[in-house]
């Protein structure tokens, strides 16, 4: 029988084209052979002449190119059986004269897929399914792993003017320049590539979550009546694994992902998935772009732009999460603030008020919140008890338990015989509340206006300062100072009683004042403490502020790295 053709794609899908002359001719035109009313085609697009028996196909340098089985036809060339001839969305099959144009099947799969409605059941719906395992083979590498083959096509694509496409990503550039918000601009993302991509049936991006699982933050289906969504963790995967760019022209045909049973139930069959990776080679997610239409795959110039896109796409994400992360933080400092402000409410806003007595007090925190304490407590015998105390360590954690400390501060000074009860009954609750092993050293120190002497107690606190009206300074350091609140439920406080002559001055502190250091590590340390104590005739409110001030002259603007508390009293002379 006589050469022919087969209508694989177009108008009068299935009839045959004979081949009975020495020239075929393909186009808009009328006067064509085979005359195609396709805006994409060419007036005189393509032809097949025919030379002592042999058949040669070339193109007529149309604006959309000719193809023979997916490849440029740049040149007339000789048509082997089986060929498949492709012009813009119309196709061919060449049947050579010894062979019968009836029941010669093409050597390449371009039968029309029959797609079972019954698959659709094995698709995720938006979301990253459990459709497929990971393929762990990592023997082939490469930018793209799966090659277009030489059966594949992309008609549909060449029906695009580059102009569109070009605006299209302009597009993109601007939509993801001008907005912040990564979940407005994904969907608007697919729009885009959808009209760069007329033949994208589906379409998402999948995000990585805070525990590295991919979950759908966009999606789109061309046909509005189609709510699955064909998604392969196979294919996900392996995209985030490998950092590379998968073209696959037939995916559920690809050996590389023999090993996913889920992609026999999906339709995908072409298929693009690119990651989107930051500079720092961070996996953020991945585009996938689906067709289900086995005539109108994607090729390698495809997925060269949309490698562009997603690199877009990612400097856009990454600009989200630095901006998200900006608010999260004001958020974080706006809580601290007001976190500062109930904390400062629990400290004393005014200084007890005596006759024979001048109190004054100072507090920093290290962060916005911190763990040192101080109080001013009046008890009902007219006694005027002076509490500082450290918790161990900084910032929120050390705030709530201080302000545990607080109220039960309190409870126990104002419930116990002697300031050494108090201390032990609130070791004995400190020790017995499940606060893990948060440690606070504490002093306590009960003034006796009446008997002008002062009780004191310590928790394992440093040693009260004292300077006397000569000038002279002395530490009070007892032996039996117990250990930090915390450590032994037990534990018997015991109290020792100093007095208070007219002029002493009395300074309590934590340790942020003596370990305060210098960008070299030098400390501050107590004896500079009592140094500028006994050089000064200040009284006790500017002797505090004159140790800050000396203190912060000494670390020369090194950062504060611990809380400073000190709380002075002063007896009239």
């Amino acid at each position: 029988m006589a050469a022919s053709l087969t209508i694989l794609r177009g108008a009068s899908a299935g009839n045959t084209v004979p081949l009975d002359g020495d020239r075929i001719t393909f186009g808009r035109h009328p006067s064509c052979t085979v005359p195609l009313d396709d805006g994409a085609v060419s007036r005189q697009h393509a032809q097949i002449t025919q030379s002592h028996g042999t058949y040669f196909v070339e193109d007529l340098r149309s604006r959309n190119g000719t193809q023979l089985n997916d490849v440029d036809v740049l040149k007339p060339t000789m048509l082997q059986d089986g060929d498949v001839v492709a012009v813009c969305e119309h196709s061919y099959v060449y049947h050579a004269a010894s062979q019968s144009s009836s029941s010669t099947r093409p050597a390449v799969k371009y039968t029309k897929p029959e797609f079972d409605d019954d698959d659709d059941d094995r698709a995720a719906k938006a979301t990253v399914g459990d459709t497929g395992e990971l393929d762990e083979d990592s023997s082939e590498r490469s930018s793209i792993i799966s090659r277009i083959d030489a059966r594949s096509r992309s008609g549909v694509r060449l029906s695009v003017k580059p102009e569109v496409k070009l605006r299209a990503v302009l597009e993109i550039g601007k939509s993801l320049g001008r907005v912040l918000d990564i979940d407005e601009v994904l969907p608007n993302l697919l729009d885009a590539l959808f009209t760069i991509y007329p033949q994208a049936d589906q379409g998402f991006v999948a995000m990585v979550d805070d525990h590295s699982e991919p979950q759908i933050r966009a999606f789109r289906n061309r046909h509005a009546d189609d709510d699955n969504m064909s998604i392969s963790r196979t294919i996900v995967n392996r995209t985030l694994r490998s950092g590379e760019a998968i073209l696959s022209a037939d995916a559920s045909d690809d050996s590389r992902f023999a090993s996913s049973e889920s992609l026999s139930g999906l339709r995908i069959r072409s298929m693009m998935c690119v990651p989107l990776i930051t500079q720092d080679d961070d996996r953020l997610g991945v585009i996938q772009i689906t067709t289900f239409d086995l005539r109108s795959r994607f090729n390698e110039d495809d997925l060269d732009l949309l490698v562009n896109v997603a690199s877009q796409c990612t400097l856009a994400v990454e600009n989200s999460n630095l901006h998200h992360a900006l608010l999260s933080q004001r958020e974080m400092e706006r809580e601290l603030e007001f976190a500062m402000q109930v904390q400062l409410g629990f400290l004393p806003n005014q200084r007890p008020e005596h006759p024979d007595y001048e109190f004054a007090h100072y507090y920093e925190a290290a962060q916005h919140v911190g763990g040192d304490y101080f109080d001013y407590v009046t008890l009902p015998n007219g006694h005027i008890v002076v509490t500082v105390a450290d918790v161990a360590g900084k910032g929120v954690a050390a705030a709530l338990l201080m302000a545990r400390l607080y109220s039960a501060a309190r409870m126990h000074l104002m419930t116990a015989d002697s300031p050494a009860e108090a201390m032990t009954g609130l070791n004995s609750e400190i020790a017995t509340s499940g606060l893990g092993h948060r440690f606070i050293t504490c002093a306590i120190v009960s003034v006796d206006p009446v008997r002008q002497e002062a009780k004191v107690v310590s928790a394992g606190h440093l040693p009260p300062v004292v300077r006397h009206a000569d000038g002279k300074v002395e530490l009070i350091e007892s032996e039996d100072s117990g250990l930090p609140l915390g450590i032994i439920p037990d534990q018997v406080f015991q109290q020792q009683t100093c007095p208070i002559k007219p002029g002493d001055t009395w300074l309590l502190y934590t340790d942020g004042v003596t370990e305060a250091m210098k960008p070299d590590r030098e400390l501050y340390g107590t004896s500079r403490l009592v140094e500028f104590a006994g050089a000064s005739q200040m009284e006790v409110a500017e002797l505090i502020t004159g140790i800050v001030d000396n203190m912060s002259a000494f670390i020369e603007g090194h950062p504060q790295t611990d809380d400073i508390c000190m709380v002075g009293f002063q007896r009239r002379p």
